[in-house]
């Protein structure tokens, strides 16, 4: 069996972040996961990843990226190898640069799901393959690249779009979040508490790709600013790494809960609410919210894969 021929112009290239990428790139990988989708959806069966292999390290726990990364590249003819941190030395008894150049010479690419961003980019500089960030405390690019998805698949546009993020807005789906609505022409704003603004380090960053696309950030602490918001999102209010700070994070996000209240407070019917997930309902956003029509988080959790696979495929 031969692997099927897919034409990318970013074959090599890696994906840190979207900081790099232009819109043009950002919509040509999100049309390819349109592509995949509708494939996978009439039972299409592909091989363009036979004679590949991915090595997908993970620090952290996960449920969704894990899912996608390994059933996308299985399904492609691909081998996927999962280490965790009880499987390999990296950053500990090797160095990272040494586990890249190790891994580079195995592998046909590496995901990385940690906690430093600079563990991502060492691994990218050093391995001479694609490396894919799969989730870093600053930034996470495959699950907004899913959440732009879901936003056009309810709204079938979106650049004048608002999405408001509720809640800790310095985690990285905020800032991640910001960046790619900025790309765009999404309007993003934050509710959140002054304590948990997001660092100006990442607004400098986005304010030029706002201002060329039309988008407008508003970063506020007034219920307020959820108005004309198309899509109210959230996250946990407590980290993972950040388990300690649960008490005082909990009673300091209580306001900026994702309510049927806030949800009525954006003044238009048709908003709805994303998650990236695990939620903790009860705390960040209600179980009449949560389960609601208006919440499409088992679409949006879907298209983690789907646009996985479009990544996977346009860098390998």
């Amino acid at each position: 069996m031969k692997a099927e021929k897919f034409k990318s112009p970013f074959k090599g290239r890696s994906l840190l972040n979207w900081i790099d990428w232009k819109k043009e790139e950002i919509q040509w990988i999100l049309d390819t996961a349109f592509l995949v989708k509708k494939q996978s959806h009439k039972g299409e069966v592909h091989q363009r990843f036979l004679g590949k292999t991915i090595a997908l390290i993970f620090e952290k726990r996960s449920t969704r990226t894990r899912s996608s990364f390994e059933t996308a590249f299985g399904e492609e003819g691909g081998h996927p190898v999962f280490m965790s941190t009880a499987d390999i030395q990296l950053g500990g008894k090797e160095s990272v640069e040494d586990t890249a150049r190790v891994l580079g010479r195995m592998f046909s690419a590496i995901e990385f799901r940690g906690f430093s961003q600079e563990h991502v980019e060492l691994l990218a500089k050093h391995s001479g393959v694609p490396v894919i960030n799969g989730l870093t405390d600053s930034f996470h690019p495959t699950q907004v690249l899913a959440d732009i998805m879901t936003l056009k698949e309810e709204f079938g546009y979106l650049k004048g779009l608002t999405v408001c993020f509720c809640g800790d807005g310095r985690n990285n789906m905020a800032r991640s979040l910001m960046l790619i609505c900025a790309k765009f022409g999404i309007n993003f704003s934050i509710f959140a508490p002054k304590e948990l603004s997001p660092d100006e380090e990442i607004i400098k960053i986005c304010t030029p790709f706002a201002k060329e696309s039309g988008a407008v950030i508003t970063i506020s602490d007034e219920i307020s600013v959820v108005k004309g918001a198309d899509c109210l999102y959230t996250d946990v209010w407590v980290s993972m790494g950040e388990e300690t700070l649960k008490d005082e994070r909990t009673k300091l996000l209580q306001p900026y809960q994702v309510n049927r209240e806030l949800m009525a407070a954006t003044g238009k019917s048709s908003t709805i609410f994303l998650h990236c997930l695990p939620a903790v309902k009860g705390q960040e956003v209600t179980e009449d919210v949560f389960e609601s029509s208006a919440s499409k988080v088992f679409d949006q959790a879907e298209n983690r894969k789907h646009t996985i696979k479009a990544i996977m495929l346009a860098l390998i």
